[in-house]
């Protein structure tokens, strides 16, 4: 059927001397699988090649920009033509020769392109399309900030998962390392039964830990892979091992919540989205208002049935003026739509504007929060636990520690490793988002 179809379609186009291009729709190439290691700049920059997301606003300008290539078109001049032949006439009884019983006509209407041009509705409607596609453009950049702020967020997230299973991992085995010690130390006499069970609960508590870990790990490496395009049932990648030291940007230190609101404003291109849209709206009204005076066709037609004064029609041209009379209808509810189109794109932008503010005051609140976190950790909480563990657990060898004191002492260096992990995590988190709430730059 589809055969059929482009045939018949090349076969007129081919007639009219109408160039055709034909283009059926594909599914997309399968992707190449995710690199590994995946840096954030590797994974930023596949982003922009196969995210989904960005490719549907790809599509969306396109379909802008054929919007604008329509709406700037001048009207097709429409052409008409005919014959006939009067009945019970004999041309042969006229005196002269110029007589005829077959009727030709033909006529040319503008289609109300003269009108147009003084109305001025093309003109209109260009501007309302060009205010749009400028919208579409600013609305795709927007979204490349969106996506760029989920894709650094899957990322942080699956290297922190990443680190959580090494430090799991790590715990488990040391804690194995432990049972192992007061069993033997059980045989030995040296300890209760209780103890060792109690040991053993503890390593079999962090094998669980080392499970869950896992699981996130994986959850997180698919969420990533989805925002990059991959369609496997299981991608493979590693990422960092770690994330970079939280040092904060120059241009954060000294800042204020009124500074990084001021830069939002400035910067933030779905803000300039809305104004496109809001300039595309009130076009809108304008050609709304403008569409009520009727469109005016220019029609030109020639007719002839015979040649000579006697013919039953000389030939004549003529030129007239056709006029829809606006008696029923004024157009009142394209007008009124428009308006409404208007008020409801200025409610919308003022909204936007609102939870700009929202944005950046609680991203930068979460990353202030995020930054005391991190310092705490690194300054004092850190070399305490590990002082802590070491001190407990050089006592219990030795006898001078119970093995309850030792448990404890380890699971609070492992949930402070693992909240040092996450804190981390948090702090490059409130930085992106903080950033992408700004609108600053990608980072080249």
């Amino acid at each position: 059927m589809r055969s059929i179809a482009g045939a018949i379609a090349v076969f007129f186009c081919a007639l009219l001397g109408i160039p055709l291009h034909v283009a059926w729709a594909q599914e997309p190439n399968e992707p190449p699988p995710i690199p590994s290691p995946l840096s954030l700049d590797a994974a930023l920059q596949r982003m922009e090649e196969r995210g989904f997301d960005l490719l549907t606003a790809d599509a969306a300008v396109r379909s802008a920009e054929g919007d604008k290539t329509i709406a700037s078109a001048f009207p097709n001049p429409a052409v008409s033509g005919g014959g006939g032949h009067t009945f019970h006439y004999d041309p042969n009884q006229c005196v002269s020769s110029g007589c005829s019983a077959t009727l030709w006509e033909g006529s040319l209407s503008d289609q109300g392109l003269l009108a147009d041009l003084v109305i001025g509705k093309r003109r209109l409607r260009a501007q309302v399309a060009e205010a749009a596609l400028d919208a579409a453009r600013l609305e795709r950049k927007d979204a490349l900030r969106t996506l760029r702020a989920l894709v650094e967020q899957a990322w942080v997230e699956t290297v922190v998962a990443g680190a959580l299973v090494r430090t799991a991992e790590q715990a488990a085995q040391a804690s194995a390392q432990t049972s192992d010690l007061v069993t033997l130390r059980w045989h030995a006499g040296d300890v209760s039964e209780a103890d060792a069970a109690r040991a053993e609960t503890a390593k079999l508590e962090l094998d669980q830990a080392v499970d869950a870990a896992r699981q996130q790990l994986a959850q997180s490496k698919a969420s990533l892979a989805f925002l990059l395009g991959d369609r496997s049932a299981k991608p493979v990648f590693e990422v960092d091992p770690a994330l970079p030291a939280c040092v904060a940007p120059p241009e954060l230190r000294d800042a204020t919540p009124e500074d990084l609101l001021a830069r939002a404003r400035a910067q933030r291109q779905d803000l300039a989205a809305a104004d496109a849209a809001l300039a595309s709206a009130n076009a809108g009204v304008a050609l709304a208002e403008r569409s009520r005076i009727p469109d005016i066709a220019v029609v030109g037609s020639y007719s002839q049935e015979g040649s000579g004064n006697e013919a039953l029609q000389p030939p004549t041209a003529s030129l007239a003026l056709q006029l829809p009379i606006p008696l029923f209808y004024q157009g009142a509810g394209e007008v009124e739509k428009a308006r409404a189109n208007l008020d409801a794109q200025r409610i919308a932008r003022a909204r936007l504007d609102a939870q700009l503010a929202a944005d950046v005051a609680t991203s930068f609140a979460a990353w202030q929060s995020a930054q005391s976190r991190v310092t705490r950790m690194e300054s004092v909480t850190l070399a305490r636990a590990r002082r802590a563990l070491d001190l407990v657990d050089y006592q219990y060898r030795r006898g001078a520690a119970s093995l309850l004191e030792l448990l404890d002492a380890q699971r609070t260096f492992v949930s402070t490793q693992a909240e040092y992990q996450q804190n981390v995590g948090d702090w490059w988190l409130s930085l992106y988002q903080l950033e992408a709430a700004t609108g600053k730059e990608p980072r080249s």
